[in-house]
């Protein structure tokens, strides 16, 4: 067993090695993110926030006896996903917060806390039919997005970004556009370990917004590169080098689909449905094949119509409805005319 199979997949904070720490986040689906706390003398650095106040409190008073000698100074947005910053504002205001320039963007123009919360409400449901509607309510429903105000960052890189945190050095480094436009990952080389954001998912399927599928291999390889003891992600438990080979296998794999349902003229809709996910097949929030596929089809179609967020939330709605536990759960797919 590696060492990073032994950290208990348990909601809270955990150490994983001297001064850094993992909050998790069972059972890591819709909204269910990981953040992390880094340590040195005096001081302490955060690594995301999560999807609403309640979580994020709930996680600041956990790392209270920890703060409270080694407080928050510095904080990092991996990325621009809600799941990841919308507790930005319990922060104090002294607390500077570090993005990628396109992450920052994201967070600025993309759209805020109360349009979830709007679609969430019960004069939305008629508007979004009944499969959109439920689906939504399954996956969201449980967190409160009334009442945040968004903090955005204070403090943008391009690139890479070291910073000394209590006389600990820890390397913040975009590897996007994969996920999201921006995609930063903090790594703790004296501890070895490694806080990826949504450049990982383990045990649920990943879902990509920006792409291109090069790219987050490309990340990958990075990552390894580094060769981390321990790999907190985005969602799941914690992981090790295996557990990115194994993102890079199912990217892979959606690439593959996406060829061979493009060449028999399916539309991405269509291949979705029809996918084979073969060994993948068991991961949670399978509907992510819907938005994996269109961006698996706009490299192969460059003049590929654009989705909006809430066509392809319908998308994956529809998924589920018909593939995934809104309807059969099945993991054959269904037939289809070539």
């Amino acid at each position: 067993m590696s060492a990073a199979a032994e950290i208990p997949y348990t909601t809270g904070l955990h150490e994983i090695a001297p001064g850094v720490r993992a909050w998790l986040a069972p059972d890591g689906s819709w909204g269910l993110s990981n953040a992390g706390l880094i340590s040195g003398d005096g001081e302490s650095l955060l690594v995301d926030t999560l999807y609403d106040l309640n979580l994020t409190r709930t996680m600041l008073d956990a790392m209270a006896p920890v703060t409270a000698a080694h407080p928050i100074t510095v904080a990092l947005n991996t990325h621009a996903n809600g799941d990841h910053c919308y507790g930005n504002e319990l922060l104090a205001p002294e607390v500077r917060i570090h993005a990628v320039t396109e992450t920052a963007h994201e967070m600025a123009h993309d759209a805020p806390p109360e349009v979830m919360a709007a679609l969430l409400s019960p004069a939305a449901a008629e508007g979004l039919g009944p499969v959109l509607a439920d689906w939504i309510q399954r996956a969201f429903g449980k967190y409160e997005f009334g009442g945040i105000t968004q903090r955005n960052p204070d403090v943008t890189f391009d690139q890479e970004l070291t910073l000394s945190v209590g006389g600990r050095s820890v390397e913040l480094r975009n590897l996007g556009p994969a996920h999201t436009g921006g995609d930063a990952v903090a790594w703790v080389p004296d501890a070895g370990v490694l806080f990826t954001g949504d450049l990982l998912f383990i045990g649920g399927a990943p879902i990509m917004w920006a792409g291109p599928i090069d790219n987050w291999l490309r990340a990958c390889d990075e990552m390894i590169a580094l060769s981390p003891e321990y790999i907190v992600p985005g969602h799941g438990p914690v992981t090790d080098c295996d557990g990115v080979r194994a993102v890079q296998g199912y990217w892979r794999h959606i690439r593959e689909l996406a060829r061979e349902a493009h060449g028999k003229g399916l539309s991405w809709t269509d291949a979705a449905l029809a996918a084979d996910l073969g060994e993948y097949a068991g991961l949670g929030e399978s509907e992510r094949v819907a938005p994996n596929m269109y961006q698996a089809y706009r490299e192969l179609e460059p003049g590929l119509s654009t989705v909006d967020p809430l066509g392809m939330l319908a998308a994956m709605a529809q998924w589920d409805a018909v593939r995934g536990n809104g309807g059969t759960n099945a993991t054959t797919p269904p037939a289809t005319n070539d």
